[in-house]
């Protein structure tokens, strides 16, 4: 047998009784070194723009593919400490371009741990516990949204994407023969554009979801079996369809009903704001991302399903995975509950904070966010030289200079991040170039508020 020579040592592992003392002190090295690059970026993203950040990066990795290695501890140093140099910060409060949450601190040590435990959810025999908790975890999250259902259930997704392409795969699995017809709105996520053109379907049919008589008129002109796909929290702007009256109109035409709810499914824990998501129990599926108003580091998509049996569709059989004497021995079979096969176990993040935060808890971030963002309007709506698209549904404020032009709006932004002092979005909204501020720290105070609105008003064109 060949041992490893004393220039090539056997890299330790992550895991069994050894894997904590071996990532005991890279920890360390790693915690200094986002100490050290959050320093030196010195704000919510570093200056310079994208030259100047890939300079100091291929700087670094003029070599990335050595014949010998490095040092192992420098190695990891080094690059982490570039990482966070490079990196747009969702933990300062002036980093509030996209729905990019700053993940809470108890999620992260979560997610350690499932990285280095790094069970597969693709197989009983390689995840016995995770499997186990992510099937309790998302059934429980899955009633938060049909709370009158005997057996919901929800799909682990990477996000909202995945979630709405899930969505529309099990749609047209139920309605087979005619093509099925998706109807979105407007300002309905581009994914579910990509799902459909993915998936085969015809290209959706675009209407105001906000117009009862449009949605009637659309789905009476519409032929074969339709989809209607509503949205609880648009990207632009925070907008959150009328489920309810959807609702009625997709059931008075026969039509399915799904709901993109990634943004603004968590006001389901907000008992002072789950009101707005009503309706939302009535659609066939619904898209949820906690990876945005849940805090958890990517990833953290779901798929909720009114029953369990929606699912069925999924169904698939490897020999190796979940061979048919081996389920009816009493194996879980975890192959059905996802499109993909290799998978880690994103919901154990999630498992963590649920415990320790509890409903209340996560509402009470949601109120905050929301609250602040509300408050972010006011500064907007009372400033003499700035204009205010419109009151916040959820936390995404969108402002602009008064009288200034879409290009210079524009420029605006560009400028904010060259100097890396502000990360503002941009969205069209009325026809015309905005500002985007999603906040979702829950940490943001008045006076970085204020901060924002100095950082656009001197950036603003005399």
């Amino acid at each position: 047998m060949r041992t490893p020579s004393p220039r090539h040592p056997t890299p330790r592992l992550a895991g069994g009784t050894t894997g904590p003392g071996a990532l005991r002190p890279l920890l360390d090295i790693v915690l200094r070194a986002l100490e050290d690059g959050a320093e030196a970026r010195g704000g919510p993203l570093p200056a310079g723009g994208p030259e100047a950040v890939a300079a100091r990066v291929r700087d670094l990795l003029r070599d990335p593919l050595p014949a010998h290695g490095h040092d192992p501890g420098h190695a990891l140093r080094d690059l982490v400490r570039t990482l966070a140099e490079g990196s747009a910060d969702p933990a300062d409060p002036l980093c509030a371009a996209h729905l990019h949450t700053p993940p809470l601190a108890l999620a992260v040590a979560a997610d350690l741990a499932a990285a280095a435990l790094n069970p597969s959810m693709d197989s009983w025999d390689q995840a016995p516990a995770a499997s186990e908790i992510e099937q309790t975890v998302t059934r429980a999250l899955a009633a938060q949204v049909y709370p009158a259902r005997p057996d919901p259930e929800a799909l682990v997704t990477t996000g909202g994407t995945e979630s709405n392409q899930l969505a529309l795969l099990l749609a047209r699995e139920r309605a087979p023969g005619t093509p099925l017809r998706v109807v979105c709105g407007t300002d309905t996520h581009h994914s579910v554009h990509r799902a459909a053109w993915l998936l085969g379907l015809p290209a959706p049919v675009t209407t105001a979801l906000d117009d009862p008589d449009a949605l009637h008129r659309t789905l009476t002109v519409t032929p074969g079996p339709a989809l209607v796909v509503a949205t609880a929290g648009t990207t632009d702007t925070g907008r959150i369809d009328p489920l309810a009256a959807i609702a009625d109109i997709t059931a008075h035409h026969g039509a399915a009903l799904h709901v993109d709810a990634a943004y603004g499914g968590p006001l389901l824990f907000s008992d002072s704001r789950r009101h707005l998501l009503d309706g939302l129990d009535r659609a066939d599926s619904v898209t949820l991302d906690l990876h945005k108003l849940g805090w958890q580091p990517v990833a953290a998509g779901l798929l909720a399903l009114p029953t369990a049996d929606r699912a069925a569709p999924l169904a698939h059989t490897a020999d190796y995975l979940n061979a048919t004497d081996d389920t009816d021995a009493g194996l879980p079979d975890l192959l059905g509950r996802s499109l993909r096969t290799t998978r880690r176990p994103d919901i154990l993040k999630t498992a963590v904070t649920l415990r320790a935060l509890g409903r209340s808890g996560l509402g009470d971030l949601v109120d905050r966010v929301c609250t602040t963002a509300q408050d972010l309007a006011d500064r907007v709506a009372k400033h003499p030289r700035l204009e205010l698209y419109e009151r916040p549904t959820l936390s995404t404020v969108l402002l602009r200079p008064t009288g200034a032009t879409d290009e210079q709006t524009a420029g605006i932004r560009r400028t904010l991040l060259t100097e890396g002092t502000a990360v503002l979005g941009r969205a069209r909204a009325g026809g015309r170039v905005w500002l985007k501020a999603t906040v979702l720290n829950p940490h943001t105070t008045p006076e970085r508020l204020d901060t924002l609105i100095a950082l656009v008003e001197g950036s603003t064109p005399r």
